[in-house]
């Protein structure tokens, strides 16, 4: 492991110690204790995996040493046996401490909101839209987390012409957030009589959910329509004009709820999908900047991106940003197999960072 990395190594754990020091004693005022409480849980995991790294290196010390000078065959052999098995178990210590070094991701704790629209394709999209929304429904119930819907706006052949929900729960968007796209899928529709493959596409945005604290919206920028909400076919579901349009006149944004029967319910989580996607925006906007500096990275996170391909026929799903192929469609669509997915985005992404610090 390299020098400079060596000394970072050693602050951290110098910064633990006294952080833990600082705790023990008296007379911090709750502000401060509420501060450096934060801090120490921070740092406790990085300083436990170097712990670990450096018992296991002196531990390899010992028995180098007991392999060198030993008289003792047989004890040599096993003092080698054992030395090769702690080499092994060396470079996957040192990968964990440079993992946990990385800069985290502020937004990786945060619940998000999901958008699935269906795009090119006509009906079918509609209803391979239903499908991911469904599929991301299904992986939030396997993950304990809460999926309340917000918007949803149905064709009448069952599709989904745009859907969106709040996921709330642990690690939400740092699970979900590579998995803004376009998703393409391929199969027979069931209204194709000849049996020929389509295919067509749905978009997936996954927004880090914004706080008030987060985006501060100014009224005058806002354009506020009410109307009566409406069904599939444009039929109205409603007596009373509860449904509320949101315009951002300074971006241009565009937020429409009607899922609820109050007014005052829709324009609050009309608000609250704005905020978000504000939030987002600036997001983006770090994130290309920064991006323009790594030479690799997951994704581009641009929404016009095609990600994923279903393929039906075939059983296969394959995700084009890390070449990654499973041939187990159902159990990705059924939520089951997604986290296959998740994980190994995840850890390309860690890698690609883990490259840009080392290069």
């Amino acid at each position: 492991m390299e020098a400079s990395l060596e000394v970072r190594l050693e602050q951290l754990v110098r910064r633990h110690a006294e952080l833990g020091a600082a705790l023990a004693g008296s007379g911090l005022s709750s502000a401060e204790l509420a501060k450096l409480s934060k801090e120490y849980s921070e740092l406790n995991p990085i300083v436990e995996g170097i712990d670990r790294l450096r018992r296991t290196r002196d531990e390899a010390s010992s028995i180098a040493n007991i392999a060198e000078t030993t008289e003792d065959a047989e004890l040599q052999q096993l003092a080698e046996e054992e030395l090769r098995a702690l080499h092994e178990r060396l470079p996957g210590l040192e990968q964990q401490v440079k993992l946990a070094l990385l800069p985290k991701d502020a937004d990786d704790q945060r619940n998000a909101i999901l958008e699935v629209r269906a795009g090119t394709g006509g009906e079918e999209a509609a209803l391979f839209a239903a499908e991911l929304f469904r599929m991301y429904q299904r992986y939030a119930a396997l993950r304990g987390w809460r999926f309340e819907m917000l918007d949803l706006s149905e064709t009448g052949l069952g599709g989904f012409k745009e859907a969106s929900a709040v996921i709330s729960g642990s690690d939400v968007f740092a699970r979900l957030k590579f998995e803004s796209g376009v998703h393409r899928v391929q199969r027979v529709p069931e209204t194709e009589a000849s049996g020929r493959i389509h295919t067509s596409a749905a978009t997936v945005a996954v927004l880090p959910e914004a706080e008030e604290v987060d985006i501060r919206i100014d009224e005058k920028d806002l354009r506020i329509d009410v109307f009566r909400a409406s069904g599939p076919g444009g039929q109205s579901v409603n007596t009373t004009d509860s449904a509320v349009r949101i315009t951002h006149i300074p971006t241009g944004l565009v937020v429409i709820q009607q899922d609820e029967k109050s007014q005052h319910k829709n324009k609050a989580r009309a608000l609250k999908v704005l905020r978000s996607r504000l939030y987002d925006m600036e997001r983006q906007a770090r994130d290309s900047a920064r991006a323009a500096e790594r030479k690799s990275q997951v994704g581009s996170g641009d929404r016009s991106e095609r990600i994923r391909t279903y393929n039906f026929p075939q059983g296969r799903v394959t995700d084009h940003r890390i070449n990654l192929t499973l041939y187990k469609i159902d159990k990705v669509m059924s939520g089951e197999a997604l986290d296959e997915i998740t994980k190994a985005l995840l850890t390309e992404d860690q890698a690609a960072k883990l490259a840009a610090v080392e290069s």
